[in-house]
């Protein structure tokens, strides 16, 4: 499995990724599949040397995609921080993927500037917390109630890690 920067020949496999986790309502706050157009900008915004968007790749297919988000984009002060987004395709979940996805991106990390990281997981998403814990995150913040899907709202713990 090889892990590279995103090119747009990715992008609609980083959708339907992305897409493939919306019907859960445990991972994102969408309610609607997107579109290829709807997230042009955001895959755009996304750059190899402060923000990147990566993508794990077996046997030429992605499998998974990790991307680095300004936190409080446009805000100076915030530089140093960026928010972390993984996803996995859903027959490749529990296979380790996000664990590397994550381990590169501590790693990286520095290099790009970055001091903070920061994950938004829902409280129903125990995978993914599991996953920050393990690789140190603790629980910076906790909004109650601010999601709701349907008619059942749903918590939302902010994640994060000092790099140094």
């Amino acid at each position: 499995m090889d892990i590279r920067d995103a090119v747009e020949a990715d992008w609609p496999a980083i959708i339907a990724i992305y897409n493939s986790t919306i019907a859960c309502r445990t991972v994102t706050a969408d309610l609607e599949p997107v579109t290829l157009e709807s997230r042009r900008l955001w895959l755009q915004s996304h750059t190899p040397d402060k923000r990147p968007l990566w993508v794990m790749e077996c046997q030429g297919e992605v499998v998974g995609w990790l991307g680095f988000q300004s936190f409080y984009s446009g805000r100076q002060a915030y530089d140093k921080t960026a928010e972390l987004s993984i996803y996995v395709a859903p027959a490749h979940r529990r296979q380790g993927i996000g664990q590397k996805l994550l381990q590169i991106a501590i790693a990286h990390s520095p290099a790009l500037g970055i001091k903070n990281l920061v994950g938004f997981i829902f409280v129903t998403n125990q995978p993914s917390l599991k996953l920050f814990e393990q690789f140190g995150f603790e629980q910076w913040g906790y909004l109650p109630g601010v999601a709701e899907f349907e008619t059942t709202p749903c918590d939302l713990v902010i994640m994060g890690r000092k790099l140094g």
